[in-house]
Formats: structure tokens, sequence, C-alpha cells
């Protein structure tokens, strides 16, 4: 079963104008596919076509060594795009509710804090990587992690995870990781998120 790139579930001007439509457009067909491309070469007539990309991250040491990284980073790419694209939305952004929203007060004194603790993950990582909401054994953490690695990698449920890599917003930010994460918080489908929590 070769991996295919997901049904973007919203046009490519759909996040505009906090995320404009070439990016998108680049970010989806460019990067996520060549993720895809690059990981159904790698595992092509092996036993590891027939994981999901879940699994087949979430226990790399079962992955043949000589083809471990080329997983690693392109199988990560392929989940954490798939997982991004559909946390994102249309008339999006807002907070969350229900149990959600109580148990990010919890664990983060409020929404407010939670949003900057968040960023600053995000606008500190080094280099091109995510910052991530999670859900550990010990409840929700905030973590970032570099290049395409992703929490299913450590045993963890992502929650919500935003791409920092420059790739996601140079076109209409430049350098300016900070203006982009601000701006991302108007997109977030608290829906889909509150369904991954």
């Amino acid at each position: 079963m070769a991996y295919e790139l997901p049904k973007l579930p919203y046009a490519y001007d759909a996040l505009e104008p906090h995320i404009d439509a070439r990016t998108m457009e680049i970010h989806y067909t460019k990067h996520h596919q060549a993720y895809v491309d690059n990981l159904n070469k790698a595992i092509k007539g092996t036993d590891l076509e027939k994981k999901t990309v879940e699994d087949l991250i979430g226990d790399l040491n079962s992955v043949p060594e000589n083809i471990r990284t080329v997983v690693r980073n392109n199988g990560g790419g392929h989940a954490n795009h798939s997982f991004f694209w559909n946390i994102m939305g249309p008339n999006a952004g807002g907070e969350p509710k229900g149990k959600l929203a109580d148990d990010i007060k919890s664990a983060f004194g409020s929404f407010d804090q939670f949003k900057e603790k968040l960023s600053t993950a995000g606008v500190g990582r080094f280099g091109s990587g995510w910052a991530w909401l999670i859900r550990n054994s010990g409840g929700l953490e905030i973590i970032s992690t570099p290049n395409q690695d992703s929490p299913l990698m450590d045993g963890n449920t992502p929650i919500l995870g935003v791409d920092v890599w420059e790739h996601a917003y140079y076109l209409k930010y430049q350098n300016r990781r900070a203006d982009y994460l601000k701006a991302w918080w108007d997109v977030v489908n608290w829906d889909a998120v509150a369904k991954n929590y």
C-alpha cells in the first residue's frame, strides 16, 4: 500500500490573509508530496508498506537501519503535515471549549498563557521543526521537535502542532516567525483539535 497525499480539506486561499494561497499550494503540493514520494521509495517492496504512517514512525526501531533516517524524516513529514492540515480551517480561531479548554487552563494557568508558551516554543525552535501540545502520561505538555520529528516517535499523542519550518511562512512573513505564529492562531480549528484530545 503506497502512501498518498491526503486531500486538503479547504482551498489554498481559504486561510487568507493569515496564510497566503501561494504558500499553502507550495507547502502542500511540493513539500508534503516530496515527503510522501520519498517515503514510498524508501519502503517499496517491504512489509513496512502495510503499516499506517503513524505506526511506522511510532516504532522506528523496527525500521531497518539503512532506511531509518529516510523514514524518520519523510514519514515524520507525511504524518506531521497530514495532522497539520486538519487542525486548521477557514473562519476558525478563537478559543477551545469544554474539557480541552478546562484542561488547558488547569495545565497552563490560562488560555493566553498556553498560547504564549506554545508560541515561545515555536519561536525558540532553532532551525526547522515544530511546536506541539501533546498528551502524555502526565497530562498536557508543550514541546518542540526538530526537523520532521513527531511526538509519536516518543509515544506521545499530538493534540495540536504548528509547523515552524521556513517553507510554512517565508513567502508572506520572511524571517518574522513570531508574526506568522501570531497570525496562525486565527486559523486553528478548535473542534478538530478537541477531537484529537
